[in-house]
């Protein structure tokens, strides 16, 4: 292949690669945005629904495909804690720290229940095995809180899990387990029945982080926009400015 020829190859494959980087930085950018938009949409449907009227137990939804329309609604419920029941979500955080999530049954009447996401708690760690004692009334109770899907499932190597402690918790196959048919909804517990139960509730909102995805989408564009300038000076414009230097 001649020098010509070579140097014609050379730039096809430079402006082919400036191309397809800036086709790429151009998508990812347009992704975030995309994300930040999904993210007010939802955040507006939070806002709405935080106003409607408070839902009552007799209003829960009962079909899997309804849960969704009630998802972060008000409710105050009565019932009674499935405390045998309980478990501990490891691998939790709030306020950035580690520790569980504490879900526990709350029976709504017989044969009838739904999952409840308590609280946080730390975790001991001296002894990872051991689960921190939470006050539960063994009576009537009445709690508040927000309707909202099932607790989030981390990734989990081992697959069905037993016992106090668990990664995840399926509600299908949890209500199998402790023989109670469950809704197709939890409750983020806001107002506990006892204020001294120890847990903490500050229940992180799916939109608080709108702003980071235009973050990025900035610096998606920025390298769209470094790219395009980089081919331009060095492809176009900076090889005119040494001919036109050059002695005739």
């Amino acid at each position: 292949m001649s020098v010509g020829n070579r140097e014609r190859a050379r730039r096809w494959v430079v402006l082919a690669a400036t191309v397809f980087g800036m086709a790429a930085t151009a998508a990812l950018g347009t992704w975030q945005l995309d994300r930040a938009a999904q993210k007010q949409a939802l955040q507006a449907a939070l806002d709405q629904r935080s106003e409607m009227p408070v839902l009552q137990a007799g209003q829960l939804a009962q079909a899997p495909g309804e849960g969704a329309a009630q998802h972060y609604r008000s409710a105050r419920l009565a019932g009674i804690w499935l405390a045998q029941h309980t478990v501990f979500l490891e691998n939790r955080q709030m306020n950035g720290r580690p520790g569980f999530f504490v879900v526990t049954p709350l029976l709504l009447a017989p044969g009838d229940a739904l999952l409840v996401q308590r609280g946080w708690v730390p975790r001991d760690v001296r002894d990872r095995t051991r689960v921190p004692a939470v006050p539960t009334s063994p009576g009537p109770v009445v709690i508040e809180g927000r309707i909202a899907p099932a607790p989030a499932k981390l990734y989990d190597f081992a697959g069905g899990e037993t016992g106090a402690i668990r990664q995840n918790l399926d509600p299908e196959v949890f209500a199998r387990e402790i023989g109670v048919p469950l809704r197709p909804v939890s409750l983020m517990q806001v107002v506990p029945p006892d204020p001294d139960d120890g847990l903490l509730r500050q229940w992180s909102r799916p939109a608080v982080d709108v702003h980071k995805h235009y973050g990025y989408a900035f610096q998606w564009f920025a390298l769209c926009a470094l790219m395009a300038g980089l081919y331009v000076w060095f492809r176009i414009l900076r090889p005119r400015r040494l001919a036109s230097a050059e002695p005739r």
